[in-house]
């Protein structure tokens, strides 16, 4: 079963969108010459604009389809935190689930580019654990918003929000509610936190961690990973993304394997596909999709993202040609 937009209308519940968040700044010109201080290119900037980056972004590729949905997120007591919020409420998203932390940075990435290449990437960011008081709180309103949202996407940077106790909280509530829970996970965080989540989203190389860590270093057959990541973390449905090569699929409930290839004409940047992807299969996968059906909506939704540059989002009318 293929999801529209009629569907998603449907929805009564929001999607909860849990995981590190921060903002995308993007600063544009032209370079023609050279800095007499250094052999690097003096940029002369002509425009620059910031866009919701990281979990943040999951949210905005779900109100591009008019899914509505809840971030639950970190963010500092500094200027980059006032913007934050001021564009999640400029984008019609909800402040309930913003926690601000005094003792954070919030996370800035800023993209120096021309027309035709990205000059550098300027990092702000804390990777800190969560204080025990900030941790808490999350833990608190996680185990609120669980229950009572359509499905539950927990997208980690490995920045440090993500812990233990959040995730474990978040599968059991979301477990116990009936609730769909998918897992974008970091190479970062040990596998065992994401134990019992409906879906896990690595891709090749973050899977060959998680395998790793199991115990399995030298498997690379992606079928027989995706069934001991199923089978040593209890979750049901496994999907490897593999860049041009699409994705894998494993489906424990029905012992189906298989590969989806990609949709990808163009590629101008990678940022952000994997946040359109997790988006998207997760809505179809809350609407009543198979696996299979939700990754090819969710594959041709990235390789729609992927043609465009910066973080960007996929719309109705884009996707309905595919």
């Amino acid at each position: 079963m293929m999801i529209s937009e009629e569907m998603v209308k449907q929805l009564s519940s929001p999607i909860l969108v849990v995981g590190d968040s921060g903002l995308d700044k993007y600063t544009y010109g032209n370079v023609s010459r050279i800095s007499p201080e250094a052999p690097v290119a003096i940029v002369e900037v002509h425009k620059e604009w910031h866009k919701l980056g990281l979990a943040a972004n999951v949210n905005d590729n779900l109100r591009e389809l008019g899914a509505a949905s809840t971030l639950l997120t970190v963010v500092g007591n500094d200027r980059s935190g006032d913007l934050f919020a001021s564009i999640i409420k400029e984008r019609g998203l909800t402040l309930d689930g913003i926690v601000v932390d005094k003792s954070r940075l919030t996370t800035l990435k800023e993209r120096v580019t021309t027309k035709t290449q990205q000059i550098c990437r300027i990092d702000y960011e804390s990777k800190e654990a969560l204080s025990p008081s900030i941790e808490e709180e999350l833990c608190r309103r996680a185990q609120n918003f669980a229950q009572n949202h359509a499905g539950v996407i927990l997208e980690d940077y490995g920045k440090g929000l993500v812990t233990e106790k959040l995730a474990q909280t978040l599968i059991t509530v979301a477990t116990a509610s009936k609730k769909i829970i998918t897992v974008d996970p970091s190479r970062h965080t040990p596998p065992h936190f994401y134990r019992g989540a409906t879906l896990i989203k690595p891709n090749f190389d973050e899977a060959h961690l998680i395998m790793a860590a199991l115990g399995y270093k030298q498997e690379r057959q992606l079928q027989t990973m995706a069934e001991i990541i199923s089978e040593k973390l209890n979750i049901e449905k496994v999907v490897i993304t593999l860049g041009a090569d699409g994705m894998a699929i494993f489906d424990r409930t029905c012992g189906h394997f298989s590969i989806i290839p990609t949709v990808a004409k163009e590629v101008f940047d990678v940022s952000g596909a994997g946040d359109t992807a997790i988006s998207v299969l997760t809505l179809a996968l809350i609407l009543g999709s198979s696996l299979e059906d939700g990754v090819w909506i969710a594959n041709a939704a990235a390789g729609i993202v992927v043609g465009k540059r910066g973080t960007a989002t996929v719309s109705w009318p884009e996707l309905l040609p595919h």
